[in-house]
């Protein structure tokens, strides 16, 4: 019997000490993703905003700051401001532009471009909505690099 219980006491401190470094594992797995999608959040959108308002100050500041405008049946527009901590390095900048349906899913609707010079900080765009919903606005540079995502609601009066 001693035998028999040494290999059972052995097979079951194997077994624990295998069941926990699985969990250690998950744990490092879990714990890897958290640090990438934080060092790449922190990376590509720290510190960039893109504001949706009724107007852009001297200094390039959003006046009438909102996620949601209503608009006359016929379109209105607003101004999307893009305020970055680095140059905009580029001479021009893409506002691609996506209706979202109540699934989520997004449907692009067109791209507004914008000459720019590349020692700016801040810029803005006026755009126009004619149909009401949500949108998911991307603003990209001219080789496609990502500055800045917003998302904002359109309704009719």
């Amino acid at each position: 019997m001693d035998i028999y219980w040494h290999l059972s006491c052995q097979y079951s401190v194997h077994n624990n000490l295998y069941a926990k470094g699985g969990k250690m594992k998950s744990l490092l797995k879990f714990l890897s993703i958290i640090s990438l999608f934080f060092i790449l959040s922190v990376g590509t959108g720290f510190g960039q905003s893109l504001y949706f308002c009724e107007g852009v100050d001297d200094d390039g500041y959003p006046e009438g700051e909102s996620s949601s405008f209503t608009i006359g049946s016929n379109g209105g527009y607003l101004y999307t401001l893009v305020r970055l901590n680095y140059e905009v390095n580029s001479d021009k900048v893409y506002f691609d532009i996506y209706k979202v349906n109540s699934r989520g899913k997004e449907t692009f609707d067109n791209t507004i471009d914008m000459e720019t010079e590349s020692n700016w900080t801040w810029f803005w765009k006026k755009i126009t909505f004619y149909d009401d919903g949500t949108y998911n606005v991307y603003v990209t540079d001219e080789d496609g690099y990502p500055l800045v995502s917003g998302s904002v609601k359109i309704s009719f009066r």
